[in-house]
């Protein structure tokens, strides 16, 4: 394995850690600086072409998830996604596709899980998604992932 490999695999390895802790945190800003300009996100239903199109998954999921979380039973809120077995495979050293698994723990316990197949791209001299699908493979029946199904 080549050096420039190695870089670029730990920084698509924080790309996706940094989606996500930012995702859970609301600090969408941030998360929106993890996507090229004309990045495309695929969720179940949907396909959002450009970052303008990509704010709105986040903007709705917030306000879903604020009436989601006033309905529950007094516990703390909070959504924690965690990933695993996330493999890489370049295409070159500009270029890279992955996926991994995903699953979400909110104050009931697990909610919902699926996979996140991405493709990655160097723009600006660092790493950010050019597309994203999210699937989801199952959901707790009552939980937000049962809602957003």
């Amino acid at each position: 394995m080549e050096l420039w490999e190695l870089s670029a695999r730990e920084s698509i390895r924080m790309l996706v850690n940094r989606y996500n802790s930012n995702g859970d945190s609301g600090r969408f800003a941030e998360v929106f600086e993890l996507f090229a300009e004309d990045a495309v996100m695929e969720v179940p239903g949907r396909v959002h072409t450009g970052i303008d199109e990509i704010k709105l998954i986040f903007t709705g999921t917030k306000d879903r998830l604020g009436d989601f979380g006033r309905a529950g039973s007094g516990k703390p809120f909070y959504m924690r996604h965690h990933t695993a077995t996330h493999q890489v495979d370049f295409i070159d050293q500009q270029t890279a596709k992955g996926r991994c698994y995903y699953f979400v723990l909110m104050p009931h316990g697990v909610d919902h899980w699926g996979r996140y197949i991405d493709e990655y791209g160097v723009r600006d001299g660092r790493w950010v998604f050019t597309s994203r699908k999210v699937t989801m493979d199952g959901y707790v029946e009552g939980g937000f992932g049962a809602a957003s199904a």
